[in-house]
Order: structure tokens, then sequence, then C-alpha cells
């Protein structure tokens, strides 16, 4: 009710834009006498459409940011909420085409608040960006939202448990529902099959089409391999997975 709400209010305000502007450009035409005005179908049809895809933006907009508030004060894992820092939502572009998805936040985006900002993170941007694409141009995202805890330890990261993703992938599918990615990638044999619900070989599945919530989706190997892995053959194999999703 309350997205509704918002949308009516985006709505006319919109539209009273718009009426204020036609109702001056009329004014002003008839104080130079004109008395007709012609205006064809098809920029009528325009400028409707024009209205109609401002109006859904906002709306997607302030639906994600109401999403993303909900999870930040989520307490769904005790464990988690007792030892994060903050909330690690995602980061780019809620309208975009392209999405990448990886296991959890680590030490360095608990401390930041934002997915992918370590070394693994920095590797990321570079093949984003290899792609022809920044990081404001994709989205990207966890299945966790928090960095999973390490009693005893004070640094170093672990994968989520099975129970922690199933827990906390509501929250993703709500941002691949609103974002409406044409693709995914999938960072990584933990991420892969946390999606896909399974134990997976990340060496068998990655650069293997697959399909998650209706969307094709590309898994491949989490950056942080390539920084312990650094062979040209490694490397070479991300690159076609990532060249496979431009293509396609």
């Amino acid at each position: 009710a309350a997205v509704e709400a918002q949308f009516i209010l985006t709505e006319m305000g919109a539209y009273e834009k718009l009426l204020e502007a036609t109702i001056g450009h009329l004014n002003a035409q008839r104080a130079q006498g004109r008395r007709h005005v012609t205006v064809s179908p098809e920029k009528i049809d325009a400028l409707f459409s024009k209205l109609t895809e401002s109006n859904g933006h906002d709306v997607k907009e302030t639906s994600f940011g109401q999403l993303r508030q909900s999870a930040f004060a989520c307490t769904k894992c005790p464990n988690l909420v007792s030892s994060r820092t903050q909330v690690v939502f995602g980061v780019g572009n809620p309208q975009a085409d392209l999405m990448f998805v990886g296991e959890a936040p680590g030490q360095d985006e608990d401390r930041q608040g934002e997915p992918f900002v370590g070394a693994a993170g920095k590797l990321l941007t570079k093949i984003i960006e290899t792609m022809g694409l920044s990081r404001s141009d994709v989205y990207i995202a966890n299945i966790l939202k928090c960095r999973p805890d390490t009693p005893g330890r004070s640094t170093g990261n672990r994968a989520p448990t099975t129970n922690e993703m199933a827990t906390c992938v509501p929250w993703l599918h709500k941002q691949i529902d609103l974002i409406q990615p044409r693709m995914l990638v999938a960072l990584g044999k933990t991420a892969v099959g946390g999606l896909l619900e399974k134990d997976v070989a990340i060496t068998r599945f990655r650069g293997q089409w697959q399909t998650y919530r209706g969307i094709p989706m590309m898994p491949t190997f989490h950056p942080a391999y390539l920084l312990h892995n650094q062979s040209l053959a490694e490397k070479r194999k991300i690159w076609e997975d990532m060249l496979a999703v431009m293509e396609r």
C-alpha cells in the first residue's frame, strides 16, 4: 500500500508539471494571436511514454530503498547480527542488465559496507572494466548480507553455511525481482552451489550456462581464486566466461 501511495504521488507530481508546462505554452501561443494548435498523435504517444517510464523508474528506486532499509534491520541470524559491523546490501545500478553474485562479505566488506572492495574486489572491478563496463553499470551483491562470524579469530573469513544461505537468500530474491537483470554471473563454488541449492564442482560448472529464477546464469571462478592461481591458463578461463556473457 505504501508503494502504491508513493506511485500515485510520483505520478501526480509528474502529471502536474506536464500540465503546468502545457498550459504555459498554450497561453504564450494565445498571446501571439494563435487560436488553434495541432499536435500529432505520435508526439502525444511519445510524451506519455516518457512520463510512464519516469514513473516506473521512481517507483523502483523507492521500492529498492525500502528493501535496503528492511535488510539493514534484519536479525534472523543472531550469531551474525552480534558480530557484524553493518549489513552489506549491495552496490551498483538498480536498473542493471548484468548482476554479479558472490557468497558473503569479508572483513573489508563488513568494515566498508560494500561488497567486493578488498583485493578480490579490485580484481573484479578490473574484470568488469575489461568488459567495457564499470561498477556503476552493473549490480553486485552477495547471497549473505552479513559477514560470517569467526569465533575465536580476529582475522580471516569463512564460507557461509548452507543454513545461513537458505535464511538470507530471500533478500537476494527480492533484489533480483526488482532489478530484473538480463544476466547473472555467479562467482565461485559457494555462490554457485548456494544459488543452485546443491554441491557443485566449480571446475565442471564454470563456463556452463545455468538458469536461476528464469534468468541465464554464468558460473565462473571467484576473483579470489585468481589471486592464488595466477597462471595465464586460469585467467583465460574466466575471461572466456565473460566473453560468453557479453556475447549472449
